[in-house]
């Protein structure tokens, strides 16, 4: 599709006739390729005192532009921060380069560091150097880049025009590196494994298909990394994690994205309860390397990471806040009945232990505001996790809640082959009968568990939930630089609004 002519409007066709005069004059700034920075707009404020009457070079984007005639003023806003930037017309090498310069423009700037006469922190420049024209006005000011879809689409106009949005970011890269640091420090391995597989594994998810044409064969995009990671501790690496990009083909709301980032641990020798500890531990850790407390506030809440969190089991849970004892109701026809009775709506396949999640979804979840290990699923919700001695029916497993959303989900991991076998076996019938987030065999997983797993435990972290609460923010949008979009003009009727 053609470009619609730029020239149409009369800022943009202002601004590509003054490149243009640019480069007739042999001054083609986009001819530019390096530009020496000695100094950074952040230091430059908060730390004055050691910078003033000193010469610098800082580089960075106009925001603003003010004055006329003789004297000029411009805030420009490097990588790390803003400073306001003195152009006066005897005190330049060539002033006349100011009107060539608008909003949004990138310069390099040298002069010396000043405080003006209203007491703000300035560069006084010598020299005023165009590195990049830009073409399209920015925003205006006040206003800004506000409506949502716009800036996620285009995220390097948000950056620009609203700080919170960066450092937002800047909190997420932090959080990254501190998750590892702390792992990294109990002994555990960081490694990579296939994001392209041949076999569903992993979780219960609808998967991405493509094609490989030179083995001329269907794959998936991972949606897990935990079959392949147990292959590691069978392996003989104890404790290993991999932090990195899953990939589920479902629906989008506030706390879901097709493409997301999860962290995946096992260390042999522990169980679930080991994890829960892990869990805990580590959140409250990179708390407070943030905000130098376990405590944030959530939308209005207190939270508070401080270990030890609360726990509770998922049939407690419902008993608790859903009025029900599942521990009382052992038949899979009771359990629907109880469904179409509160009208919780299930597929034909599930037995007593979907169900009960099904309620624990509807009623429980939302309940979990404080940080909360909910334990002992249903061994029908969770074909990887090892039985529990005292209940069969159940697993030793857990899912972590904070404000009423699931950021973790850990097993004491199934080590028992034939166990494991008959469970990817239900998977598979799941599957012929229609269930496409059911799993696959995977026939050499079974032949790693039959050369020995082990006592493991395992867990799972998203990542990007996590970071949300982190920072404070209700859409998993306003944590990734950029979210998956549906195209302009394409109608939506199952994700409105995404």
């Amino acid at each position: 599709m053609a470009r619609k002519d730029l020239t149409d409007n009369e800022l943009i066709r202002i601004r590509i006739d003054k490149l243009n005069q640019l480069k007739k004059e042999n001054k083609n700034p986009h001819e530019i390729t390096k530009f020496t920075v000695t100094a950074h707009n952040d230091d430059l404020v908060d730390r004055f005192e050691d910078y003033e009457g000193k010469e610098v070079t800082i580089a960075g984007r106009i925001l603003a532009k003010r004055g006329h005639g003789k004297i000029s003023f411009m805030d420009v806003q490097d990588g790390f921060g803003k400073i306001q930037i003195i152009a006066r017309f005897n005190e330049m090498d060539d002033f006349s380069v100011i009107d060539l310069l608008d909003i949004g423009d990138i310069i390099g700037v040298s002069g010396l560091v000043v405080e003006s006469d209203r007491g703000e922190k300035s560069i006084a420049a010598k020299t005023i150097t165009l590195l990049t024209k830009s073409i399209r006005p920015l925003p205006e000011k006040f206003h800004g880049l506000k409506d949502p879809d716009l800036r996620y689409r285009q995220r390097y106009v948000d950056l620009i025009m609203n700080p919170e949005v960066k450092d937002v970011f800047l909190k997420r890269s932090v959080i990254i590196s501190s998750i590892r640091e702390f792992l990294d420090g109990r002994g555990f391995l960081e490694v990579e494994t296939p994001i392209l597989n041949t076999i569903v594994g992993g979780a219960n998810a609808r998967p991405f298909i493509t094609h490989h044409n030179s083995l001329d064969i269907d794959m998936y995009l991972r949606i897990a990394n935990e079959l392949y990671l147990k292959r590691l501790i069978v392996g003989g690496f104890d404790r290993v994690y991999e932090m990195g990009r899953m990939f589920r083909n479902e629906g989008m709301d506030a706390t879901h994205n097709p493409e997301y980032t999860a962290m995946e641990l096992y260390q042999a020798y522990t169980d679930y309860e080991g994890m829960m500890e892990i869990t805990e531990n580590m959140i409250a850790y990179v708390c407070e390397k943030i905000y130098g407390t376990t405590k944030i506030d959530y939308q209005g809440r207190e939270v508070d990471f401080k270990p030890p969190w609360k726990r509770i089991t998922m049939t407690q849970a419902v008993k608790e806040y859903a009025g029900i004892d599942f521990s009382q109701v052992r038949d899979d026809q009771e359990a629907r009945a109880l469904a179409d009775k509160h009208e919780i709506p299930y597929e034909k396949t599930d037995g007593w232990g979907k169900i009960l999640s099904r309620f624990f979804d509807e009623y429980a979840e939302d309940q979990m505001v404080q940080p909360t290990f909910v334990y002992e699923y249903p061994v029908e919700i969770s074909p990887l996790a090892k039985r529990s001695p005292q209940d069969p029916e159940m697993t030793e497993r857990f899912e972590a809640f904070v404000c009423g959303w699931e950021i973790a989900n850990a097993f004491s991991e199934l080590n028992d082959a034939q166990d494991q076998h008959q469970r990817f076996l239900h998977q598979v019938e799941l599957r012929e009968s229609g269930d496409d987030e059911a799993g696959m065999m995977d026939e050499d997983f079974i032949n790693a568990l039959e050369i020995g797993l082990p006592p493991t435990g395992g867990l799972g972290i998203g990542i990007d939930r996590m970071i949300m609460v982190l920072t404070n923010q209700s859409s998993i949008r306003d944590v990734l630089l950029f979210p998956t979009m549906k195209p302009i003009g394409k109608k939506d009727e199952e994700n409105q609004g995404f």
